[in-house]
This record gives C-alpha cells, sequence and structure tokens, in this order.
C-alpha cells in the first residue's frame, strides 16, 4: 500500500535531521564508489602516490586479486568484482531509500531477509570453493550488488534513531529508555508469592 507524499519528503523540524544523516550517508558511500574507479584512472594517469592511497586503503578490506577485479584504462579497479557490487548495491539503493521507505522510520526488516540476501553470494562463494564450479565476475557483481542493497534497509533506520538520540541530546531533553507498562488487569491476575509458597522469601 503506498503512503502519502509527506512520509516520504521531510516536512517537520524533527524530520530535517535524518535527512541530513541519510545524505551525509550517501556522500560517503559516493565517494567510496567513486574512489573505486579513481585508483585505475589515477593509476593510468601517473597519479602514482594518489593511486598507491587508494588500493592501499581499500586493500584493508578486499584481497584486490587481478584474476577476480575489473579493469579500466589497463588497471584493475580498487576492489575485487564482488566488492564493488556491495559498494555499487549499497550506494544505489542508498540513494532511492526516500523513495521506498520513509526517512523518519525506524522500522527494521526481519533479520531472515538479510540472510536470504545473502544466500546467493554464499552459494556462488561456495560452490567455486568446493570445486564444482568457477563463478564469474558478473555473479560475483550481481551478489554483491543484491547483499549490499539489502545491507541499506538494516543500517538506516540504525542512522535515523541515532539522529533522533543526538537531537534529544542537543535539546538537553533526557534519553531515557522507553517502556510500556502491563495492563492492571494483567497484573491483577498475575500471581502472588502467597500462590506460589516456594517463591517466598524465608528469613
Amino acid at each position: 500500500m503506498s503512503l502519502p507524499v509527506a512520509d516520504y519528503i521531510p516536512q517537520a523540524t524533527k524530520t530535517q535531521r535524518p535527512f541530513w544523516f541519510w545524505l551525509f550517508a550517501l556522500l560517503i558511500a559516493l565517494s567510496f564508489l567513486v574512489s573505486i574507479i579513481a585508483a585505475p584512472l589515477a593509476a593510468a594517469n601517473n597519479r602514482s602516490q594518489v593511486a598507491f592511497v587508494l588500493y592501499h586503503a581499500f586493500g584493508t578490506f578486499c584481497h584486490q586479486l587481478p584474476e577476480r577485479s575489473y579493469f579500466i584504462a589497463g588497471h584493475q579497479f580498487a576492489v575485487c568484482a564482488r566488492c564493488t557490487g556491495l559498494y555499487a548495491g549499497f550506494a544505489i539503493v542508498l540513494l532511492v531509500y526516500p523513495l521506498i521507505r520513509p526517512l523518519r522510520s525506524v522500522v527494521v526488516p526481519s533479520a531472515k531477509w538479510l540472510f536470504v540476501a545473502a544466500t546467493p553470494l554464499a552459494i556462488d562463494f561456495s560452490l567455486t570453493f568446493l570445486g564444482i564450479w568457477e563463478n564469474t565476475h558478473t555473479t560475483r557483481l550481481l551478489t554483491g550488488l543484491l547483499l549490499g542493497g539489502a545491507t541499506v534497509f538494516y543500517v538506516v533506520p540504525g542512522l535515523v534513531e541515532l539522529s533522533m538520540r543526538v537531537g534529544r541530546v542537543e535539546s538537553g531533553q533526557p534519553v531515557v529508555p522507553t517502556f510500556t507498562m502491563a495492563p492492571p488487569e494483567t497484573i491483577a491476575a498475575a500471581p502472588s508469592d502467597y500462590s506460589s509458597p516456594e517463591r517466598r522469601i524465608k528469613v
């Protein structure tokens, strides 16, 4: 069921902070994606220092095997095909996220959907690892895209919740955990220590 337009576009002051958090995260995600391609372009244009910094930074998280990476201008991407999919999937879905869900929402999907999104990647990796078949750049990219995109729906609600907490702290409002009191009839119907002698405190 579609939601009103007002639910997708920040309207009031209280919703502006999630928007800025989302925008900041988007700029970071896009900068990572651009840097992946900037590394080989820098190497091709004799910007060796820039290329070294980018390759070294991404090498912390990726094996950067040439045979598993895309190439441009005669130089490989800063990360492998699968990691390229992860970064690209995250950035693309993050870009269109406000069109899919309200930025004010802090509802996180069930964890099972994250496992579902990771299953194709796990299968693609496992089959190659076991020698059953050899995956390709395309399968690595697509499985990475799927998992990277799905991750957005778990990261953004956390950022929104963080933005709201920061807003309360800056406004001087105490950040206290919320809880729901049980209905009076439930409390009245609860068994007491007199109905359970073994639970009485003995002195």
